[in-house]
């Protein structure tokens, strides 16, 4: 349900529509212009092809048949002429031919010419003339004897005399026809060219209408629109004290008001999220200086502490009973591990506060040393660390000392989660720009379900809880605050009893440095040989 709040327009109310207010008249009178354009067109186009029509299925057959009569009748004076003067009836054939096809003919023209009375007037004429001809001379000439001997100059003459009159008509109502002709073609090509005409007439008041339309649109509308666009931007760029001009129709309006509505609500939240970031770095601080306060504070009394232990394991040994030594044994076991975690804590705070030392370092030689420093202890558990490098340099820009010690985490982690006698592979590899660094061991592994939990404070999988294997929870930790500083990447691959891959990438420093030949690809490292370490 829509609410309208008092003193804001209201985008659902029937005169809050600004685009249909402005744009019904464009599109009724556009509307109008399409279907006025459409009827010229229909009727320029029915009104040429009827004046076609006419042109093509009736006058045109009209006068092709007038001509046919003429053709007709010429046929028949050539034959009269011809029996008349060898006398062969023969000859009469063409004459009897003509004369079958002339009514036909000759009907046909009148037909045509029925409704028309000064045509009318004309072919009648014509055929009064074609049958004066016929009945006065063609049909006695035949009748009468023919060949040499038989030419009579004044019969001649009488028949020349009216085959002059039928020319004389065919030739008036030739001319009648020719006009009509004329006047059918340039009807048919006025009304084609007057819709033509018409057609680019109303295209051009449309495209007047539509310009003036657009204008009134770009005022009241686009024009607002595009000031709250530039609002907008400005905001991107976070630009302070920046509000939008409540202008235009209702609806630009009210998403004007909105738009000012939302930056206050940004502003305020900002205030907010500023105050709390400051807050937060506070709690930061004070937690970072309560660890290192603390870390340091207890070192000094566990210090104590186990120097005590081990005057006391010293000047009593060989004289404590069993469950003394047992308690003795607990004991400097737990002061280790409490050791071992205020150690981490304060690597951690020191990796997430202190500013990097960068430095050109050789990361195959870094590897090889972390390799060489859990040696010892993997040899005790019968667990060969390997390493595969490609046998030359490979330069980083890094913090030496960081940088071994997230190596040392990493191993130290593979050796420790490995089993008895399993082997810790370590393989260096380049690729596009990236050197990295792959820690495979073959031990208890990361339940599926607690991956997405690595890397958070004091987190230790329920398998390593379950098999009391100790640690901190802080390791993991501290390798990512590491390799972040260096602009890296940590990729971890797990799977429950099968082993744990992790992969650290860094980016090399330069163009590496090609292989010299024929030197093999890859070196591989194992602990019995002393000239591998």
């Amino acid at each position: 349900m829509t609410t309208s709040q008092p003193g804001r327009p209201d985008p659902t109310s029937v005169g809050g529509r600004p685009a249909a207010r402005l744009l019904a008249p464009v599109l009724l009178r556009v509307g109008l212009l399409v279907a006025l354009t459409a009827a010229i067109c229909v009727a320029g186009v029915l009104a040429s092809t009827r004046a076609l029509d006419h042109l093509t299925s009736e006058l045109l057959p009209a006068a092709t048949a007038n001509e046919d009569v003429l053709q007709d009748l010429t046929d028949m004076n050539a034959a009269v002429g011809a029996y008349a003067r060898s006398g062969d009836r023969e000859a009469l054939d063409d004459y009897e031919q003509a004369l079958r096809r002339l009514p036909g003919h000759a009907q046909r023209v009148r037909e045509f010419a029925r409704d028309d009375a000064d045509l009318e007037l004309l072919v009648t004429r014509q055929q009064e003339a074609l049958d004066a001809w016929v009945t006065r001379y063609a049909d006695p000439r035949v009748a009468a004897p023919a060949g040499p001997g038989t030419f009579d100059r004044q019969r001649y003459q009488r028949g020349q005399r009216l085959f002059d009159e039928v020319q004389e008509a065919h030739q008036a109502t030739h001319e009648e026809f020719d006009r009509r002709q004329r006047e059918a073609s340039s009807d048919a090509e006025w009304r084609f060219r007057s819709t033509i005409v018409a057609v680019v007439v109303l295209a051009l008041i449309g495209w007047f209408l539509l310009g003036r339309s657009r204008r009134r649109l770009d005022r009241e509308l686009s024009a607002p629109l595009r000031a709250i666009e530039a609002t907008v931007q400005r905001l991107a760029r976070s630009e302070s004290d920046v509000r939008a001009e409540v202008a235009g129709p209702r609806e630009v309006r009210a998403v004007a008001v909105a738009l000012n509505e939302l930056v206050e609500q940004q502003y305020r939240a900002r205030a907010v999220e500023s105050r709390i970031q400051s807050e937060l770095r506070a709690l930061d601080t004070a937690r970072d200086d309560f660890v290192s306060n603390v870390s340091h504070e207890l070192r000094t009394p566990l210090t104590t502490i186990s120097g005590y232990l081990e005057l006391v394991a010293e000047e009593f040994e060989g004289e404590m009973a069993p469950r003394h030594e047992r308690m003795l044994v607990a004991t400097r076991r737990n002061v280790g591990r409490l050791r071992a975690l205020i150690d981490d804590l304060l690597m951690l705070s020191k990796a997430e506060n202190r500013g990097t030392d960068l430095e050109q370092v050789d990361l195959d030689q870094v590897v090889r040393d972390a390799a060489t420093d859990v040696r010892i202890a993997a040899a005790r558990r019968g667990i060969a660390v390997t390493v595969t490098a490609p046998g030359r340099p490979l330069p980083v820009l890094g913090d030496r000392a960081m940088l071994n010690r997230a190596l040392l985490n990493v191993l130290s982690n593979a050796v420790k989660f490995s089993r008895d006698g399993a082997p810790v592979e370590v393989e260096i590899t380049e690729a596009t720009g990236q050197v990295r660094v792959a820690v495979r061991d073959h031990g208890i592994g990361i339940p599926a379900g607690e991956l997405d939990r690595l890397g958070t404070r004091f987190f230790r999988a329920t398998n390593a809880v379950r098999d009391e294997i100790a640690g901190t929870g802080l390791g993991v930790r501290i390798v990512q605050t590491i390799i972040d500083k260096h602009s890296g990447q940590v990729l971890i691959d797990s799977e429950e009893g099968v082993g744990t891959t992790v992969t650290l990438s860094l980016p090399l420093l330069g163009d590496p440095v090609p292989p010299a030949s024929p030197a093999p690809e890859s070196s591989t490292t194992q602990e019995p040989t002393p000239q591998e370490v």
